[in-house]
C-alpha cells in the first residue's frame, strides 16, 4: 500500500533548497495532520492549542474511564489521581515534546543561511550544499519513516516492551492480577494502546529529527569549509552553531520529568529512594548532552585543520617579524630613536594576540556555559524529589544559605 494514500496531500512547503527555510521539525505527515486539524500553523503556530490538545488526547480518557471504573481515587494500590507517572508524563512531558518544536524551529531556522551568509561554503560547493539541503528536507517529510515508527511501537514497544518493563509489581488503576496474569482495565487498554504508543511516537519522532540534524551537519562537514582559526568565536567561524543546543531545553526537560515520575512512583508505592536512583540520574543527565552536542563533534577535523594551518602560517609570519625587530630594536644595543610609541611595539603584541587566538581556537563548538546550562534543564524536574529526603523547611533553609 502507498504510505501517500494514509495521509492528506501535504499543502504548500518551501523549496527543498531554501537555506533560509530550513527547519528539522517543519514537516511530516503528523505535520500535516495537524495543519488540517487547525491546531498548528504554517510555521507552527498556534503553539499552546497544540500542546493542550494533545496532553488531552492522552490524559483525558484515563481519568475518565479510571472514574467509570472505580479506580480513579481508590480500589486499587495505585488509583489513577495517585499515579505521579502517569500525570507527569502526560500534563508535563508531552507538552514539553510539543513546545520543543517550535523553540528547535525557530533557533535552528537561521543556521543553514548562516553558512553561506559568512561565506563558508565557497562557490564552487554550492551545489554540494544544496544537496545537503534537499536530503534533510526529504528525511523530514518522510511518511515512510513515520509509518516505519508506529509499526515499531506496536511491533515491539506495546506488546513486550509496555507490558514487561513499564508496570508496578501491584494492582494498579491499568491493570489488576488475574489468574491468567495481569488484566488491562479499560483505562489500561486506552492507556496501553493508545496513550503511551502516542508518547513513544512523540519521543522516537524527536531522536528521528536529531538524526536527520546530525546528518545534516556530517554532510556539510565533509565539504571542504572556508574556516579560519583568526576568527573571534574561538571555533574558527562556526561559534552560531554553539547557540542551537539551547533549543534542546525543554527536549531534555522532558526525559528529565518523565525519570522524576517513574522514581516517584517507585518511591511512593515499591519502597525506592532518590538515592537509589543516583546512577539512573547520572547515566541520563550524560546521555542526554551526548545526544545533543554529538553532533556538533562532525566539524572538529575541519577546524583542527583550521587551527594546524593558522598555527604554521602566523608562527612562520611571527618568526620572522620577531627577528627583524630583534634586529632593528636590539642587535645594535641601544637604539638611537625612542621605542616609546613605535608601531613596531605595537605590532608585536598584536602578533601575540593572533597566535592567542590560534591556540585558544576549540575543535568542538562547545561551551561550558551550555552543558551546565542542558544539565540543570535535565536535572529541574527531578529537583522536586528532594523533599522525599529533605524536610521542605531544611531544604528552604540550605537554599538561603548558598543565596546569602
Amino acid at each position: 500500500m502507498e504510505t501517500a494514500h494514509l495521509f492528506p496531500p501535504p499543502l504548500d512547503l518551501p523549496p527543498a533548497n531554501d537555506p533560509s527555510q530550513f527547519s528539522i521539525v517543519l514537516g511530516g505527515p503528523l505535520y500535516q495532520l495537524l495543519r488540517h486539524a487547525h491546531v498548528s500553523g504554517d510555521a507552527l503556530e498556534l503553539a499552546r492549542r497544540r500542546m493542550l490538545a494533545i496532553a488531552l488526547l492522552a490524559w483525558l480518557p484515563l481519568f475518565l474511564l479510571a472514574l467509570a471504573g472505580g479506580e480513579a481515587f481508590g480500589g486499587v494500590a495505585v488509583p489513577f489521581f495517585y499515579d505521579v507517572q502517569v500525570h507527569v508524563r502526560f500534563l508535563v512531558a508531552v507538552p514539553l515534546l510539543v513546545a520543543a518544536e517550535l523553540l528547535v524551529h525557530l533557533r535552528m531556522r537561521p543556521v543553514a543561511q548562516e553558512f553561506l551568509a559568512r561565506e563558508l561554503i565557497l562557490p564552487e560547493f554550492r551545489e554540494r550544499f544544496d544537496a545537503c539541503l534537499r536530503s534533510a528536507f526529504a528525511w523530514r517529510n518522510s511518511a515512510a519513516a513515520e509509518v516505519t515508527m508506529i509499526a515499531i511501537i506496536y511491533g515491539i514497544g506495546v506488546p513486550f516492551v509496555w507490558r514487561q518493563y513499564a508496570g508496578l509489581d501491584v494492582a494498579t488503576w491499568y491493570a489488576v492480577p488475574s489468574p491468567e496474569g495481569s488484566r488491562l482495565t479499560l483505562a489500561g487498554m486506552w492507556y496501553a494502546y493508545l496513550s503511551v504508543p502516542l508518547f513513544q511516537f512523540l519521543l522516537l519522532r524527536w531522536y528521528f529529527r536529531i538524526v536527520i540534524w546530525m546528518r545534516f551537519l556530517w554532510q556539510v562537514s565533509r565539504i571542504p569549509l572556508n574556516l579560519s582559526a583568526m576568527h573571534g568565536d574561538n571555533t574558527a567561524g562556526l561559534g552560531f552553531l554553539a547557540g542551537t543546543v539551547y533549543a534542546f531545553a525543554p527536549l531534555l526537560m522532558a526525559h528529565g520529568a518523565l525519570l522524576a515520575g517513574t522514581i516517584a512512583n517507585r518511591i511512593l508505592y515499591a519502597g525506592g529512594t532518590l538515592a537509589g536512583a543516583q546512577g539512573e540520574i547520572a547515566i541520563m543527565v550524560v546521555y542526554l548532552l551526548l545526544l545533543v552536542f554529538a553532533p556538533l563533534t562532525v566539524f572538529a577535523g575541519q577546524i583542527n585543520n583550521a587551527r594546524r594551518k593558522a598555527s604554521r602560517e602566523y608562527g612562520r609570519l611571527a618568526q620572522r617579524y620577531v627577528t627583524q625587530f630583534e634586529s632593528r630594536w636590539l642587535a645594535r644595543g641601544v637604539p638611537a630613536e625612542s621605542p616609546l610609541g613605535s608601531g613596531d611595539i605595537q605590532s608585536l603584541a598584536d602578533m601575540s594576540n593572533s597566535l592567542a587566538t590560534i591556540r585558544a581556537t576549540r575543535i568542538v563548538p562547545v561551551s561550558r556555559n551550555a552543558l551546565v546550562t542542558l544539565a540543570v534543564a535535565t536535572l529541574l524536574p527531578i529537583a522536586p524529589l528532594l523533599l522525599t529526603v529533605i524536610p521542605a523547611a531544611e531544604l528552604g533553609r540550605r537554599l538561603l544559605k548558598l543565596l546569602f
